[in-house]
């Protein structure tokens, strides 16, 4: 069967609800996909630019709490899909049809939402987790999953042994059938001859239809996390139908790219990585591009700064988004959203701003995540002394200040 053939026959589930509470302040208003990255991205735009270069748009957004934010910016920044020819991207908070919870876990999710398979009858389903960092290509993984007849493929990235309990931990045969699966084990299972390497759940998932609604159905019966990989990939696993895909990375670096950003401190670690000379997130590949905001800010400029003489504007290894303006400030190892303002002799290092944040004349920021429209008066200095900082703002265990969206500071 051909690529296009088996792309039309399927509908993408993602699941897009995710609190994450353990980036609170980032969270507070917003849910985890919403969450800004790298300037003028948001989390989701990485797995719906897979979707879409993947020739996957007939798209479901399972969303849940704190929704506004990532509602408006789809509404402004992914209205690409054309309805005449079948193609959607729709948001679907609970309907509390099949009860009066809102979603209880991954496989509860597909479960209250088991109506909209009843009207589209796809033959298989695409489960994605909205708030991962990576590129790939999903058709290859369902043209695999055509291939071997199984009920659900899971695809998998290696790990180091030291940090997989945290995740679901895979044991495939080399045909590629799984034959063990834990979530978040004590002592991981490593890939044979690998001993310091395991598989790892990658929340990447295709079902064949009738699988998948048998599986969640069976789940909504019995007591259970109500989660796909806990609940229902167990018992596919114990039938034999299910198989693991191994993860091709279209980043095309020398080392794959599969990002979670559970913390504060993971977030900063993988945005920061960004600002490196060689970066391991490839933004710049046009071959598999990174859609998003369509902006309307003028280009971003560094000028010299108003009010006294000095020196002019300055940024090193640091990325500038639209509309940005350094006005004889200096900023290094830094990401600026778009609208961001650094003023006279201001000075940024090694933090992320995000859009509308203003710095002012002589004010010193170090290691910090300030969200949106925050003002940083004249003078001030944010991260240089983390005892008298972690009593206004949040701190984390690596020391990185964390200012949350219009917090007003005087």
């Amino acid at each position: 069967m051909t690529s296009l053939k088996l792309i039309q026959e399927t509908v993408t589930f993602i699941l897009a609800g995710g609190q994450g509470e353990q980036l609170f302040p980032l969270t507070k208003d917003r849910a985890k996909p919403a969450v800004p990255f790298g300037g003028h991205y948001r989390i989701i735009d990485f797995v719906l630019s897979n979707c879409i270069n993947s020739g996957l748009k007939r798209i479901f957004l399972l969303t849940q709490s704190k929704n506004h934010s990532l509602e408006k910016h789809l509404q402004q920044n992914w209205n690409i899909f054309s309805r005449q020819i079948g193609e959607f991207l729709l948001t679907v908070p609970p309907q509390f049809r099949m009860s009066n919870n809102w979603y209880q876990g991954s496989a509860d999710a597909v479960f209250q939402n088991i109506y909209v398979l009843q009207q589209l009858r796809p033959e298989r389903v695409l489960v994605l987790s909205g708030d991962h960092i990576y590129r790939m290509d999903y058709s290859r993984m369902i043209q695999a999953h055509f291939r071997t007849s199984a009920e659900v493929t899971v695809a998998t990235v290696e790990c180091e042994r030291s940090s997989a309990g945290r995740m679901g931990v895979l044991v495939a045969e080399g045909d590629g059938r799984i034959v063990e699966f834990e979530e978040k084990p004590k002592d991981p299972k490593p890939i044979p001859g690998r001993p310091e390497c395991c598989l790892i759940n990658m929340g990447v998932y295709v079902f064949e239809t009738a699988a998948l609604v048998h599986a969640v159905c069976e789940d909504a019966r019995r007591e259970s996390s109500h989660a796909l990989g806990q609940s229902v990939l167990p018992d596919l696993v114990r039938r034999g139908k299910a198989f693991a895909y191994p993860f091709i990375d279209e980043n095309r670096k020398n080392v794959q790219y599969w990002c979670d950003v559970p913390t504060l401190d993971s977030y900063y670690n993988a945005s920061m990585d960004l600002v490196h000379i060689e970066p391991l997130l490839n933004l710049y590949d046009k071959s598999f591009p990174i859609h998003s905001a369509m902006l309307t800010h003028p280009p971003a400029k560094m000028i010299y700064g108003e009010g006294k003489p000095g020196p002019p504007g300055v940024a090193v290894d640091s990325l500038l988004s639209d509309g940005c303006i350094v006005s004889g400030g200096r900023v290094e190892r830094s990401i600026l959203s778009p609208g961001v303002r650094v003023d006279t002799d201001a000075l940024v290092q090694d933090s992320i701003l995000f859009d509308g944040v203003e710095v002012g004349q002589d004010a010193k920021v170090r290691k910090a995540i300030i969200d949106k429209a925050v003002k940083i008066p004249s003078g001030m200095c944010i991260g240089y002394d983390l005892e008298q900082d972690a009593k206004r703002f949040t701190v984390t265990e690596d020391g990185i200040v964390v200012i949350p969206e219009n917090e007003r500071i005087v």
